[in-house]
């Protein structure tokens, strides 16, 4: 992600390897890491200029050092501009910010006016970190956000609220089911909506394309990142299809676990006798279990599908056939 810093020599994608899924875990383990966030300017023009000195082949090998300043700018910089991403929005910040999010859509007893108010919250934050990591090459209009915004959040509070009053109505079911239900619907409406987010903050993408890059040849042994002075070899829809599809499947992998496995383990723990007879411990309880969670499942859960995504030109446009880099590839960013 940092091929845009200047010099003909790419990095390695990744101290990891990134065509398997554990090797992604890390990956993103790194990127989503909370310390870079208190990275200061300074050090992020130290890490800059280290990428850089390797780069223009002042540094000939891959140092710890050299690792670590990769992490800051591939966590704090975006790979298709090399500006700073908005701090709350960047991804090592997503761990914190969902944590606050979820643990609000999460609170038992939520009424009406509480339950609109966590999702208009949560379709603002995933519209923002949607935007703010997308493929820059194909960007939507201020008006088409702001449309995207407001279909995303009605789609939310849509099915949160008529989810709620369905499960209310259920005459066949215990009450004790229920209560399981009811607590799996804060789920349902957040994964709908944020893959729905997702296509309707990057329609622009799917309307245009976005832009393809020959792979460069790979050094030592690891996949290298394509050096940001390669000419595109253009925009493809297909390609936009695939970076937004995968994406959108992805935030429903990311909010599966944080939202189903924290409620419906305080609920069966509020079924004890231990939390019976001290319910106070209920809301850390369930603090402690939403952000455990968060914790564990953002890494695994953006590493399903690779950010930068390695296809065979033939799968793409006609326009594209016989034009890519090793082995016929070509390469694109998928965006987070």
């Amino acid at each position: 992600m940092s091929s845009y810093l200047p010099g003909a020599i790419d990095l390695p994608a990744s101290q990891y390897d990134l065509s398997t899924y554990w090797g992604r875990v890390k990956h993103m383990a790194d990127i989503t890491d909370p310390r870079t966030l208190f990275v200061r300017k300074d050090g992020l023009d130290q890490a800059r200029n280290l990428v850089t000195a390797y780069k223009q082949g002042k540094i000939g090998e891959m140092t710890p050092e050299l690792w670590t300043a990769k992490k800051i700018v591939d966590s704090t910089l975006h790979p298709d501009t090399g500006e700073p991403v908005f701090l709350p929005w960047r991804m090592s910040c997503a761990v914190l910010v969902n944590f606050a999010v979820t643990a609000g859509m999460l609170m038992p007893g939520l009424q009406t006016t509480g339950t609109i108010f966590w999702q208009v919250v949560n379709q603002s934050v995933n519209v923002a970190v949607n935007y703010s990591n997308a493929n820059k090459s194909s960007q939507l209009s201020l008006s088409a956000l702001a449309k995207s915004y407001c279909l995303a959040v009605g789609a939310s509070c849509s099915v949160a609220l008529g989810l709620n009053s369905t499960v209310s109505r259920l005459k066949s079911v215990s009450a004790s089911t229920k209560l399981v239900l009811g607590r799996m619907v804060p789920f349902a409406a957040v994964a709908s909506a944020s893959a729905l987010n997702v296509y309707l903050t990057r329609a622009e993408e799917l309307r245009t394309g976005i832009d393809v890059f020959p792979i460069s040849p790979k050094q030592d042994g690891k996949s290298s990142e394509t050096n940001r002075n390669t000419p595109s070899l253009g925009k493809s829809k297909k390609a936009a299809a695939m970076a937004v599809g995968e994406t959108a499947l992805s935030r429903v992998f990311n909010s599966s676990p944080i939202m189903l496995i924290p409620p419906l383990v305080l609920l069966r723990l509020q079924r004890t006798r231990w939390l019976a007879r001290n319910p106070s411990l209920a809301l850390p309880i369930n603090l402690g279990l939403i952000f455990g969670t968060s914790c564990f499942a953002l890494p695994f859960a953006l590493a399903v599908f690779p950010q930068k995504r390695n296809v065979s030109a033939e799968t793409l446009e006609e326009e594209f056939h016989g034009k890519g880099g090793v082995n016929g590839m070509v390469m694109f960013n998928r965006g987070i």
